[in-house]
């Protein structure tokens, strides 16, 4: 079962309808018109299947929608103003929400953007919620050494103008020439894109000493701070795995605790009963 986000008091008819839309079944039914919504959006594209089956496929998808709006609405009655507490439940309201908007005219290009009902899936099965929260966690990581990054390549890019892009060779004034194009070359070499062959080389040819630069920039770049970001995501990964398991302990403890307190309260009652029968 999928848990919201939320906890608010439900009482009645909005908590069996909490506990409905909230229930395995119905998530796995969601689930399943999701993927069959991503082959219809899909069918869509070849002109072919539309034109044998295009009436078909267009009535799926407005029905497809419509169990998507009456997925919404019956959070909507249960949580009232709590849906909105929910970023999941935001994210689907928006995602529907698209939807809904006429594609006609101007709007035309939004019927483009039906495919995103796919990214419902995010929302629905808690192993993709866990990986979309983990990359949330290493956001502040990312960022600092995002900054790093940034600083190297700058560093990097004026080094570059200076050092090859005084050059009169219209290859080193196009991949050189100026900060811009020293940038977006450096990055094409940070990749490992056509590095060797297509840029170092060339330049190498020019200013055989060019290595020197270039290997400690692919060295700093490709292999060192760009894993500094695969290990911010492994680790975001791990606290995100974390947390269910920490709450999952958190609710057998307390669960423990009560039993214990019943036991506690039952062998009193023998024992009074016990002291009533010597009593008597």
């Amino acid at each position: 079962m999928v848990e919201p986000d939320f906890n608010p008091p439900l009482t009645g008819k909005r908590k069996i309808v909490s506990q409905f839309v909230e229930g395995k079944r119905f998530v796995a039914f969601i689930t399943a018109l999701i993927l069959l919504n991503a082959v219809t959006l899909g069918l869509e594209t070849n002109s072919g299947v539309m034109d044998s089956y295009g009436s078909i496929i267009l009535f799926l998808d407005k029905i497809i929608l419509g169990v998507f709006i009456i997925e919404i609405a019956l959070k909507f009655y249960a949580y009232r103003l709590s849906f909105f507490r929910s970023g999941w439940n935001i994210f689907d309201f928006v995602i529907v929400g698209i939807a809904l908007i006429p594609a006609s005219g101007s709007f035309s290009i939004l019927r483009a953007l039906r495919v995103l009902r796919v990214l419902r899936l995010l929302s629905v099965v808690p192993q993709m919620r866990r990986v979309i929260a983990a990359i949330g966690y290493s956001i502040p990581g990312m960022m600092s050494v995002l900054s790093v990054l940034l600083l190297i390549f700058y560093v990097s890019a004026v080094l570059a103008t200076k050092l090859f892009g005084t050059h009169t060779d219209p290859q080193m004034q196009e991949w050189f020439g100026t900060i811009g194009a020293s940038a977006y070359t450096l990055f094409q070499i940070m990749t490992l894109e056509s590095w060797s062959m297509g840029i170092v080389r060339p330049t190498m040819e020019i200013f055989p000493w060019a290595w020197v630069f270039f290997v400690p920039f692919i060295i700093v770049t490709s292999f060192a701070v760009l894993n500094l970001f695969i290990g911010i995501i492994v680790d975001a990964m791990q606290v995100a795995q974390k947390d269910p398991r920490e709450q999952d302990k958190a609710e057998i403890k307390e669960f423990t605790k009560e039993e214990l307190n019943e036991i506690h309260k039952r062998f009193d009652e023998l024992k009074n009963e016990v002291q009533k029968m010597k009593a008597g």
